[in-house]
């Protein structure tokens, strides 16, 4: 099955074209500065083929008519006609409670995704912008929908249940919900095959590691806790975010600084993290140069960064009642050797052993073979789970 897989954002939308019995993307690309001056979109097909193309791109429709066109260009398309697209799966940030694994977007599901927007005020707006677009653009293509909630639709209560007045979570739907969900199903199930063991044996805490950052706790395939909370500000320093933090700071701080709840939100969300505590940067490319520069605020940040995942390895590893894999990836995960040797340090005693020659390496299997725990650099795939997860729903609808 041929499908299309898109990741609309507020001014991109990212797309990506499979051969799902091949697991291969045809084609892949990018449409930036959407409603911007200076829009652009950049194609690139399999075999290298790549072009760029700028016009005025004012809304999410037109970005899916400019996608489409070049995928059905004579020089670098894919396809002959609309109809060789099979299907489209979309990357939807928020599920809420109702979605627990992706589904066949109907008129219904819609509603229910416009009804979650004030749990993803940012993200599930663009999100229903997408599906609208191929619904008026691609009328009798059917359409799928993937989460990045559901994967930890499966957590307990005592996981999923924060400290305060159940009547708040019955009446807000104020609870954990967890995010990348997409990529610790896929990574936590690639670890099990090279491990060559079914992922309903294991225990496994994967960590997504880029300029947002979870981990999970994936014990006999499900996810049981996630670092990431309510919203994605919650848990491990991030690049922009403030992660795990003293509840009473911020009302600390809005009272000194006399900001609003609105300015509270930004300070938290785009001022705090690597960027807040370093003064240099967001990217931890640039943290790391610094830190070679003898640059203590730098230094900071990486010791933090690396410091609360550590502390959730730790605690994961407890609450599954042990750990056989542990896995690096995302931006950060999979390209960061010094953050994976720093995590990694004075654990022996959780039965942690990195090889460093394969962790200079970047091999996918890192640890020493005498580690009890297997250490992986696993490079993450969401689009190839949203691609094979609309084909299966298609398939089966079409039996």
């Amino acid at each position: 099955m041929k499908v299309l897989v898109l990741n609309s954002g507020s001014s991109s939308i990212k797309y990506q074209f499979f051969d799902t019995e091949k697991k291969i993307a045809l084609a892949k690309g990018l449409v930036d500065r959407i409603g911007m001056s200076g829009a652009v979109l950049s194609h690139q097909r399999y075999d290298g083929n790549n072009i760029k193309i700028a016009g005025e791109i004012l809304d999410h429709q037109i970005a899916v008519e400019y996608v489409l066109g070049v995928m059905l260009s004579k020089n670098h398309g894919v396809i002959d006609d609309k109809k060789d697209i099979d299907a489209v799966g979309h990357r939807v940030v928020h599920g809420g409670e109702t979605f627990s694994g992706s589904v066949f977007i109907t008129d219904e599901v819609v509603k229910v995704l416009q009804d979650n927007i004030e749990l993803a005020p940012l993200h599930n707006p663009p999100n229903i912008k997408g599906i609208q677009a191929c619904q008026r653009i691609l009328p009798d293509t059917p359409q799928c929908g993937t989460f990045d909630t559901a994967f930890h639709s499966h957590m307990p209560p005592k996981s999923y249940l924060y400290g305060i007045p159940y009547e708040l979570y019955k009446k807000y739907k104020i609870r954990r919900y967890g995010f990348h969900g997409t990529s610790h199903l896929y990574v936590s199930q690639r670890a099990a095959a090279l491990l060559n063991k079914d992922v309903k044996d294991l225990k496994i805490i994967t960590a997504h590691l880029g300029n947002g950052c979870s981990m999970a706790a994936v014990k006999n395939g499900l996810s049981m806790d996630t670092t990431m909370g309510f919203t994605p500000l919650e848990g491990l320093l991030m690049g922009t975010r403030s992660g795990d933090l003293d509840p009473s700071l911020i009302l600390f701080i809005m009272g000194k600084e006399g900001l609003t709840v609105g300015e509270a939100n930004t300070l938290l969300n785009k001022h705090s993290g690597l960027i807040g505590i370093s003064g240099e940067s967001s990217d931890m490319r640039e943290i790391l140069t610094a830190v070679k520069d003898n640059q203590q605020r730098a230094k900071w940040a990486f010791e933090i960064f690396c410091y609360r995942i550590k502390k959730y390895v730790g605690a994961y590893a407890a609450a599954m009642g042990g750990l056989d894999a542990l896995v690096f990836t995302g931006g950060i995960g999979e390209n960061s050797k010094e953050i994976r040797e720093e995590v990694c340090k004075e654990m022996e005693f959780l039965g942690i052993h990195l090889d460093d020659l394969k962790n200079q390496n970047s091999d996918e299997i890192i640890s020493a073979e005498n580690s009890k725990v297997s250490v992986m650099r696993i490079p993450t795939n969401e689009e190839l789970v949203i691609a094979l997860d609309t084909a299966k729903i298609v398939s089966e609808m079409q039996k």
